[in-house]
Order: structure tokens, then C-alpha cells, then sequence
């Protein structure tokens, strides 16, 4: 089947094959969504349709009172075996790993995630290094990784991208998601407003690097994006229409990651600073906001950094001394001294992408003095600072650095390195190429403390 040549409803990707004009193919393994009223008796259905008769259930404490008991009390009236672990183990990490593996029935042939975020990351990755699927059971509807195939664990204390697999269904019972706090429903939100700059982020790649990119599935999360802002204002009623296309929403965004294969469609630059964040925070002992909430206030990061780039003129001569000044062992000092025990992880990924090589370097700024005037239109095109500020404060939410716990020496920080989390082409890679990554983050910074 041919990929549509325009962005539909999110039951025409389900478990189908497309070949597309960008010279891939793509699939998302996702059979069943059901997102309603009452969705969560969907989910002993769903068991049976599917042949699947022996399910382990993975929860938190909390998690496990907000639906994980609703589920078993369903699952054992339709006379499916099932046991549920309530991880104590939530550090999402090795141990966590351990806990599930340990506790695991050998003959369970479906895992159950109950929970959002790094619940379905965790049990999406176990599911696949085991060998078997799993459904989500979301509890709230904070990000959009819900019908990813890849996960974000802690691995040697450093945020890292795993290969994992796509959930066989996704259930999202509108009563229960409208009960989630009210700073869970707006970091959903805020998770789609990062697809503008992750976008953009991409379409800058193909030029520079000539990164491979499609055009449908950038289509499909542009005009996913615009249907469920369109009625955002109403989220903090809690609607229940506008919650379920907000869930629906962040479920097709996970669906065009896993029908490209990675979370290029859906992650960029924000998610970077966002991921450096929850590192910092992890290793001080603190707890972050939720990760939608962070990359909201990323995306309002990278507008402002990319308005302080169009109001200055490019040197592109200057730009290439910079690349030529270049020198490995101080950058990994720095690397050690902005990452802490997750250092290693970071220059080894280094080492594998060389994205900082001088020569590399050098071209990439080749391309981009070539091609500037397309690249300052893709810049130009983006909202301002100002609209997805005035947002976010509609929606009760954060918008700036300090009102997430962010201060001013871990924001420099985060200008500097949090490109170094994922060896991707992103603005922020772009902005130190061109050598103005200091000066123009201390624009910002100063900025941010006015506002």
C-alpha cells in the first residue's frame, strides 16, 4: 500500500505496510487503539482478539490505585490470568530491569503496562529484549511516546536511547485521564509544541548533512500538532473530548515515530535540553517537572536562541576559525565537568558520531553558507517565543527555565552541552557550528531572567 499522500486519521496507519516517494517503506505494529469513555474494559477484549491468555501487569504505587487494580479486577472477570508488579524499583535503570525479570511468570505471553513515561519506556524495552508484546494502559497523557519503538532508560546514569517496540494496543480510558493533575495534561500539550522546533530541527539536517527525510510523515505530525492545539484552551476544563484528542494526538505523533523507524519526527533540540535536565536533576537526588513541562519550556529556549540568530549577520569566515580551533581534550573536560558521572557515555558516543570533527565541521558550513537564505526561511517560519509563551500560560504552565528549577549556571550548561545527549543534527548543533552558541545563549539567558 501506498503511504497517503495527506495526513488521516490515526486508524488508517494501524498495523500496515507503506511504501512511500521518500524510498522507504514504513509500518507501525500498533493493531488497537481505543481511546473513550470507559476505554479500560477494552482491555481483557483486546486479550482475547488477540489470543493472548496469560498477562503481566507493570505499575508504580500510584499507578497501580489509578487503574493497575481496575485492570486486574477486569482481567480476572473474564477469566484471564494475569499478575501485576508494583515496581519498587523506579529508578527506571538496571535495577528496574532486574525487579521485572526476577518477578516475570515464565509463561505469561503479554506484558501490560499501566502508567505513562518511563513505565511504557521500561516495559516496552523488557517486552522486546524478552521476546513478547505488550499493551499500554495509559494513565495520563503527558508525552508522546506511547506508540514508540524506542525507549529512553537510565543506562550508567545517562539518559540513552534503546531500541524496543511499538505496543500491540494502546488503551485510554477518558475518565481516567481526565483525573490525572492538571500539570500532567499540559506537559501532553507542551510535548507537541516541541514538534516545531524537532521539525524544523529535520528539515535543517537535510539541507546541511543531507539526512534522509520524509516529507508524509512530517505532513502527518504538522497537521497532528494543529488539530489538537486548535482546542487546547479547553484542556484546563478538562474536557473529556479535547483530553481524548489530545491522548489521540500524542498516540499518532508515537505512531510517525514508529513509521519512520526512530524519534526523529518527534524529537529534537527541546528534547535534548529536556533529557539533560532530568539527568542533572537525577543526580542531585531532585525530581524534574514532567518531561512534556520540560520540553515546552526547550521549545521556548530554542525560539528565543534562534531570534537572537536572525538579528545578527552570519560570518561564516568567523565560523570556520572557530571549527579550526577546536580541541578534543578540552571539549571532554568540559564534557566532564557539564555531565558528571554520565561523561563517559557521552564522549564514547563522540567518538562513534565525530559530529564535532574539524573537517566535518568544516563542510557542514560549507552547506550552510550555500544555502542560508532556505535555511533562514525554515527560521522564519517557526511561531515566536512570544505566541508559545502566551500558550503555555493559558494552559497554567510553565514557559521559563526558572519556574522549572533551572537556574542560571545549569541553563548555560544546558545551551553548551545538551546537543552531546544524542548524536543528531539539531539547531543547537547548528548555532555551534556556526560559533555563536556562547554569545548568543547569554542573549538569551539574560533575557529569560527579564520576562
Amino acid at each position: 500500500m501506498e503511504m497517503p499522500d495527506k495526513p488521516q486519521e490515526l486508524s488508517a496507519y494501524l498495523d500496515r505496510h507503506f511504501t512511500c516517494a521518500c524510498g522507504r517503506e514504513h509500518y507501525a505494529s500498533l493493531k488497537r487503539v481505543s481511546i473513550r469513555e470507559g476505554a479500560l474494559k477494552d482491555l481483557p477484549k483486546f486479550s482475547k482478539e488477540l489470543g493472548f491468555h496469560n498477562l503481566y501487569l507493570v505499575s508504580d504505587p500510584i499507578t497501580y490505585e489509578i487503574a493497575g487494580k481496575a485492570c486486574m479486577d477486569l482481567l480476572s472477570g473474564a477469566g484471564i490470568q494475569a499478575k501485576i508488579q508494583v515496581l519498587q524499583h523506579t529508578g527506571f535503570d538496571e535495577a528496574t530491569i532486574g525487579e521485572l525479570l526476577f518477578n516475570m511468570p515464565l509463561d505469561c505471553d503479554l506484558l501490560v503496562a499501566v502508567g505513562t513515561g518511563a513505565i511504557n519506556d521500561m516495559t516496552r524495552f523488557f517486552s522486546f529484549r524478552t521476546g513478547r508484546p505488550f499493551f499500554t494502559v495509559a494513565t495520563a497523557a503527558p508525552m508522546d511516546g506511547f506508540a514508540s519503538s524506542i525507549g529512553v532508560l537510565n543506562i550508567n546514569h545517562l539518559k540513552t536511547t534503546v531500541d524496543a517496540q511499538t505496543p500491540t494496543a494502546i488503551i485510554g480510558d477518558t475518565d481516567i485521564l481526565k483525573g490525572a493533575p492538571y500539570r500532567m495534561i499540559a506537559a501532553g500539550l507542551g510535548d507537541l509544541l516541541g514538534k516545531f522546533t524537532c521539525l524544523c530541527d529535520w528539515k535543517v539536517a537535510k539541507i546541511i548533512t543531507g539526512e534522509h527525510y520524509c516529507d508524509r510523515i512530517v505532513e502527518l505530525v504538522e497537521s497532528c500538532v494543529q488539530n489538537v492545539l486548535k482546542d487546547a484552551d479547553k484542556a484546563v476544563d478538562r474536557d473529556p473530548q479535547v483530553l481524548g484528542d489530545i491522548m489521540n494526538g500524542l498516540v499518532l505523533t508515537g505512531v510517525a515515530m514508529s513509521l519512520y523507524g526512530n524519534s526523529r519526527p518527534a524529537s529534537g533540540c527541546e528534547h535534548h535540553m529536556s533529557h539533560y535536565w532530568e539527568m542533572m536533576f537525577e543526580q542531585k537526588g531532585e525530581k524534574p517537572v514532567p518531561h512534556g513541562t520540560q520540553v515546552s519550556v526547550g521549545t521556548v529556549l530554542m525560539l528565543k536562541l534562534i531570534e537572537a540568530l536572525r538579528r545578527g549577520k552570519i560570518d561564516f569566515d568567523a565560523a570556520r576559525d572557530f571549527a579550526r580551533s577546536y580541541q578534543e581534550a578540552d571539549w571532554e573536560s568540559e564534557i566532564h565537568s557539564a555531565y558528571g558521572p554520565a561523561a563517559d557515555g557521552i564522549i564514547a558516543m563522540e567518538k562513534t558520531a565525530q559530529k564535532n570533527e574539524v573537517n566535518a565541521h568544516l563542510n557542514r558550513i560549507d552547506e550552510m553558507e550555500q544555502h542560508w537564505d532556505e535555511i533562514l526561511s525554515l527560521l522564519e517560519a517557526l511561531p515566536s517565543s512570544a505566541e508559545i509563551m502566551n500558550l503555555l500560560r493559558s494552559l497554567q504552565s510553565p514557559c521559563l527555565p526558572q519556574k522549572i528549577g533551572v537556574d542560571k549556571d545549569l541553563l548555560k550548561k544546558t545551551f553548551l552541552y545538551s546537543k552531546e545527549v544524542r548524536a543528531r543534527y539539531t539547531l543547537l548543533q547548528m548555532v555551534w557550528d556556526l560559533g555563536l552558541l556562547d554569545t548568543l545563549s547569554d542573549e538569551v539567558i539574560k533575557e529569560c531572567a527579564e520576562d
